[in-house]
């Protein structure tokens, strides 16, 4: 198995950050590549068989393809806005240039496409957002492709927890091709901190812990998940941010709880558990 922890990396020549393929990852759906572009820079994305969602983390952008346009879009300079994002999604089979209006921190999410449906901006009024679980386990969630909406594979969101806070949690896994139970989802969490010299915690293991990794994440590093839970903590002083891209055989989000920990969910715990 290949490394679970991707760190930053300085912008290259095109300015990415990021490059997580599933051949590198020794698996077979998700792709994820990051790039930090200087205002006036041009990325050209060839045509791929795969559909990609490109995330506007932070800065604004024109975005074009061979067919449609669309001129300056991206309202938020840093994820930590908590500000709703823009995105793209762009069918497989078609290239795309993205023309950096501000500095850009973009995401490119992929996954193995039919070119089922047209490309499409995705703005902030298309995104659902959400406040989930209690207590010192609460993040809140802006949901870019969700199941309900049109992709071949991908489903897309972006995840915010506060410091001292624990998300992805109480454990859950989707690595078993087991619907309506579970589904096998691969998945990449795409880190940022704020202030950014902080780091998080994230875990990934199995039941049986043939896998158990504990990983220091940093700004802007990457997690991957090729199965397991993968429960994410804060420390006093840092919020964290990521931005999850799953896929798989079957584009439904169904995951089981790790028994031990799922009482999380219920009464028991409340608010004022100390």
């Amino acid at each position: 198995m290949a490394e679970l922890l991707s760190r930053w990396q300085q912008p290259d020549a095109q300015g990415q950050t990021q490059h997580v393929t599933p051949e590198n990852a020794g698996w077979g759906y998700v792709g994820f590549e990051a790039y930090q572009l200087k205002a006036g820079q041009i990325l050209a994305l060839p045509a791929v068989e795969e559909e990609r969602c490109l995330v506007l983390v932070a800065g604004r952008a024109t975005v074009d393809t061979p067919f449609i346009h669309f001129p300056q879009i991206g309202d938020r300079m840093s994820p930590f806005e908590r500000r709703k994002p823009w995105a793209v999604y762009v069918t497989s089979g078609e290239p795309v240039k993205i023309h950096a209006l501000t500095a850009l921190e973009l995401a490119v999410c992929s996954a193995p496409g039919k070119g089922t449906y047209a490309t499409r901006l995705i703005a902030p009024q298309d995104i659902d957002a959400e406040a989930r679980g209690k207590g010192h386990n609460q993040r809140y969630v802006h949901n870019i492709l969700p199941e309900d909406k049109p992709a071949d594979s991908l489903l897309v969101v972006e995840v915010y927890t506060n410091e001292g806070c624990s998300s992805s949690y109480p454990s859950h896994k989707h690595d078993v091709d087991n619907p309506p139970h579970e589904s096998y989802l691969e998945e990449t969490y795409y880190h940022r901190l704020n202030p950014p010299q902080g780091f998080c915690l994230q875990r990934v293991y199995t039941d049986d812990r043939s896998l158990d990794e504990c990983m220091a994440v940093y700004d802007k590093d990457v997690v991957k998940v090729p199965r397991g839970y993968h429960p994410v903590a804060t420390l006093a002083g840092y919020d964290s941010y990521y931005l999850n891209v799953m896929a798989g055989p079957v584009r439904k989000w169904m995951f089981t709880w790790e028994d031990d920990h799922a009482w999380i969910n219920g009464s028991e715990y409340g608010t004022s558990r100390k």
